[in-house]
C-alpha cells in the first residue's frame, strides 16, 4: 500500500513539474535573445574600406518599419556609425552632415551642407549608391533625391542627377557598384555660319551605369569646348528619357531643347545628335520626341519619324 501512494505522489509530483516547465517555457524563451523578426530586417549600405564598391550588412529595425519617418531618422543614425575596425565606411559621416529631408509621395529628399562638394567623384557616387539602396528599401520610399543648401546636386558635367532608385545603380560581381570608364567619343557640333558640322573628338571618363547613348547625347548639350565649333543644342535641355532598340535610338527631351541655340540651322541640329548617336556600333537611326510628343514643330521645321546619318553636312 504504502509503494502505491509513494507512486501516486510521485506521478502527482512529477506532473506538477511538468505543467509548471511547460508554463515557463514562454516565460523562459523571453528571457534569453529574442529572434530577428523577419518584418524588421533590411540591408544597410556601405562603402568598402578600399572606397571600390559597396557592401551590405544585414539589420533590424528598431522603430516599426511601417513608422516611415521614424525608420528614416533611425537609418540617417545608422549611416552614420562608422566602425570600430574601419572595414567599411559610413556614408553620412566624417565632414558630410545632413542639414534635412523631408518626404513627399514616396520620393525622400536629402539636404547636405556645402562640405558635400568636396567628396571624391568615385567615393561620393558610392555614398549615393549605398544611401539609396538603404532607404528605398522601405516601402513608402521608392526614389531619393540629393541637395546641396537646397539645389539639386549635379554630376561631372553640370547635369542636374535627379531622382534615384535602387535601380540607378547597378552591381558587378562581388557586391561592387560599376564605377568609371574611358572612352573617345566622336560628337559633331555647328561650323561658325551654323550650316554645316564640325567633328569634335573628346575623351570622356564617365559613370558606366550611364548607357553610351545618353552619355553622348549629354555630351553633345554640353558644348563644344573649342572656338572650332560652336553649341547646337540648349544646354538647359534635359534628357527625359534614352533607349536602344533593333538599331534605333529613341530619344525625349523636355521643351527647352525647342530653344534655338546661336546660328545653328534646324538641320544643324538634328543631325549633330544623330551623326553623334549613330557613331556608336548600335545605333543606325534616331527617333525624336518632346515630352513624349514624336512629331513636333521645331524651327517651323516638322520633327518626325526616323533619322539616318547625314555626312553631306560635315565639313
Amino acid at each position: 500500500m504504502m509503494k502505491t501512494v509513494n507512486r501516486h505522489s510521485n506521478c502527482i509530483r512529477n506532473l506538477g513539474v511538468f505543467l509548471a516547465t511547460v508554463m515557463l517555457m514562454p516565460l523562459l524563451a523571453g528571457c534569453g535573445k529574442e529572434e530577428a523578426s523577419p518584418e524588421q530586417q533590411i540591408k544597410v549600405y556601405y562603402v568598402n574600406s578600399s572606397e571600390t564598391g559597396i557592401i551590405s550588412q544585414d539589420y533590424e529595425l528598431i522603430a516599426p518599419i511601417t513608422d516611415t519617418d521614424a525608420a528614416i531618422k533611425e537609418l540617417i543614425d545608422v549611416l552614420g556609425q562608422m566602425p570600430d575596425r574601419l572595414q567599411y565606411e559610413a556614408p553620412i559621416s566624417g565632414d558630410i552632415h545632413l542639414i534635412g529631408y523631408s518626404l513627399n509621395d514616396k520620393l525622400l529628399t536629402m539636404n547636405f551642407s556645402p562640405n558635400y562638394t568636396n567628396l571624391g567623384r568615385t567615393i561620393e557616387i558610392l555614398d549615393r549608391a549605398a544611401i539609396v539602396r538603404t532607404f528605398t528599401q522601405l516601402e513608402n520610399i521608392d526614389y531619393v533625391s540629393f541637395q546641396i543648401e537646397g539645389t539639386p546636386i549635379t554630376d561631372h558635367y553640370g547635369n542636374v542627377i535627379g531622382n534615384m532608385s535602387a535601380d540607378t545603380f547597378i552591381y558587378n560581381a562581388g557586391n561592387e557598384i560599376n564605377t568609371y570608364e574611358k572612352v573617345e567619343l566622336k560628337l559633331y557640333f555647328a561650323s561658325e555660319d551654323g550650316k554645316k558640322l564640325i567633328p569634335v573628338y573628346r575623351s570622356v571618363v564617365y559613370n558606366s551605369n550611364i548607357s553610351m547613348e545618353k552619355l553622348a547625347v549629354e555630351q553633345v548639350i554640353n558644348g563644344p569646348n573649342t572656338d572650332i565649333a560652336f553649341p547646337t543644342v540648349s544646354k538647359e535641355t534635359k534628357v527625359r528619357s534614352i533607349n536602344s532598340k533593333d538599331g534605333v535610338c529613341y530619344i525625349d527631351f523636355d521643351s527647352a531643347f525647342l530653344s534655338q541655340t546661336g546660328s545653328a540651322s534646324a538641320e544643324a541640329v538634328i543631325y549633330s545628335i544623330v551623326n553623334t548617336v549613330t557613331e556608336l556600333p548600335n545605333i543606325n537611326k534616331v527617333v525624336f520626341s518632346v515630352n513624349g510628343e514624336s512629331a513636333f514643330t521645331f524651327m517651323d521645321y516638322l520633327i518626325s519619324g526616323s533619322y539616318e546619318r547625314n555626312l553631306d553636312l560635315v565639313e
